[in-house]
């Protein structure tokens, strides 16, 4: 099974990080470039294991994912509960550990996916890797930005508040 990782130092700490990475519309599209649209589901207002989210990307292509794990700080994981006809399985966590250098955070961002129909996989696989880990290197750095973004890390500080 494919895995695309992206890494990323950000100037805040984890808690803050964390934050950051957890933020809403309209504050989430200040620094994600992939999310065109975004919004939780079965009336969640916020994030958490169980919760599920309807997300937008922006090519066009829509996808249910779920939490299955949630540990702020440190992480979060989703799975895929439905999306595009191409992905037999889609899962993604986000790690956040503390940098070497105090009050900076390291982030880890994984994803694994399989492709579909199988015999189309070797093919589809190679292709999906490539796409994925161009979108998601884009992703990991207008987090990168979102972690300097006065508008983004007060909203994160004010989430992080409202806990």
């Amino acid at each position: 099974m494919p895995v695309v990782e992206a890494v990323a130092t950000v100037p805040v700490p984890p808690e803050l990080a964390f934050a950051v990475s957890q933020t809403t519309a309209p504050v989430r599209y200040r620094w994600d470039p992939f999310v065109r649209e975004q919004h939780f589901t079965g009336g969640a207002t916020r994030p958490g294991k169980g919760v599920r989210t309807f997300t937008r990307s922006r090519h066009g292509l829509a996808m249910v994912s779920e939490y299955v794990s949630w540990a702020p700080p440190s992480h979060v994981g989703m799975k895929m509960v439905s999306g595009p006809w191409f992905f037999e399985m889609f899962a993604g966590g986000w790690r956040f550990a503390p940098a070497s250098k105090p009050g900076w955070t390291v982030a880890t961002w994984r994803y694994s996916f399989r492709c579909r129909p199988a015999f189309l996989r070797p093919v589809a696989d190679r292709i999906g890797v490539w796409l994925l880990r161009r979108d998601i290197r884009r992703r990991i750095a207008g987090y990168a930005a979102g972690c300097t973004d006065p508008e983004v890390l007060a909203a994160a500080r004010r989430a992080l508040t409202d806990d």
